[in-house]
């Protein structure tokens, strides 16, 4: 599906020479390349501060507790998701509140957001699924009114755009994972919390590392996670290429949508004014697991993101009220194609003729 060390061949030179020069300099835990890292991403995605950390899913939960979030309180998100999303909100003593999804986006339905409130809504997790922007601006605006937390779930849109910005922009904190996998990864776990506010950034920082001041006296109760140095020295390497791959991957997409038998098989939709950067590659067809099969005996590999709602998983299974029709239904029909920024536009063409080939004989 993707063949992450394709990332690793085509920066090989600069990714060993960053290592390198970490092991040449004696400092390990939180030192400037951390540090430089931090800077460069935020300005990146047009924010003041960023806090490296250890996972993409302590993102969550620091970003959660640095807002106050806590027992108690609710947290709208989405249950078509990653389960890492709702099990942060769970790992700070919140209760999630799942609501459903857009059909053609996959995404946070906005609609479904302003119903949910409710006066134990703390915060909402939009998130914006497989590189395609939740509609943030309507949710952000919903949450302005009733004095909500906005915290951007970004672990799979690493320079997707919404109207001119960069997701993790609009929130009031936004969470990036750089699991080796994602459009910006590392050779390892990492991830990131980014933010406007000095304040939040601030709790971010003490709380990844036991809550401590600078004299290394715990404030408040934290934990340990921290980004480590030798995976923040090969993020710099790859940041600066992250949008010339991304456009790889629209490429990739556009090929795609193009050859793709549409009157079988729904390609990824695009909001106007966003940009898509693809993620995954996520079709939707009534005959997905004969589809699959299919590929699978010609040697394409696909892959289901993801194959049962958070809500239907046995620990969360007990835990949802709202009734989630157009998530339960997506999940049937869901399939991920091949999608990295080193594919050529003939592999594409031919697993495009496949599915072709594959209706043509239903």
């Amino acid at each position: 599906m993707n063949p992450i060390w394709l990332s690793y061949d085509a920066h090989k030179s600069e990714i060993d020479a960053a290592i390198q020069r970490v092991l040449a300099s004696g400092e390990y835990i939180l030192g400037n390349e951390v540090r430089q890292f931090e800077q460069e991403f935020a300005r990146y995605i047009g924010v003041e501060y960023g806090i490296g950390v250890a996972t993409g899913t302590d993102a969550l939960i620091l970003a959660l507790k640095a807002c106050g979030v806590g027992k108690g309180d609710e947290v709208i998100t989405v249950s078509h998701t990653a389960v890492a999303t709702v099990s942060a909100i769970e790992s700070v003593g919140a209760t999630p509140v799942l609501v459903d999804i857009n059909p053609d986006t996959f995404t946070m339905d906005a609609g479904f957001f302003g119903y949910a409130i409710t006066n134990k809504t703390k915060a909402v997790i939009p998130v914006h699924l497989y590189g395609n922007p939740a509609k943030i601006e309507t949710i952000v605006g919903i949450a302005r009114d009733h004095d909500i937390t906005v915290i951007e779930d970004c672990a799979q849109s690493h320079g997707a755009l919404y109207n001119g910005k960069k997701t993790g922009f609009y929130g009031d904190v936004a969470a990036f994972s750089f699991y080796p996998t994602k459009n910006l990864g590392c050779i390892g776990d990492g991830g990131m919390v980014v933010t406007g506010n000095e304040d939040i950034a601030g709790n971010v920082r003490m709380l990844r590392q036991y809550g401590w001041n600078e004299n290394r006296v715990s404030i408040v109760p934290g934990m340990n996670s921290r980004l480590d140095e030798i995976q923040a020295a090969i993020l710099r390497v790859k940041l600066p290429y992250l949008d010339v791959e991304n456009l790889m991957r629209r490429r990739i997409a556009h090929t795609y949508s193009k050859n793709l038998p549409k009157e079988f098989v729904t390609p990824p939709y695009q909001e106007p004014g966003t940009v898509h950067i693809y993620h995954q590659y996520v079709i939707r067809t009534n005959q997905r697991d004969a589809l699959r099969d299919y590929l699978s005996q010609h040697g394409i590999p696909t892959a289901i993101h993801y194959p049962v709602p958070v809500h239907m998983h046995p620990a969360y299974k007990k835990k949802q009220i709202q009734l989630l029709p157009v998530t339960e239904k997506i999940c049937t029909e869901i399939m991920s194609l091949p999608m990295h920024p080193y594919m050529d536009d003939e592999n594409v063409r031919i697993i495009s003729t496949l599915i072709t080939r594959f209706f043509e004989g239903v």
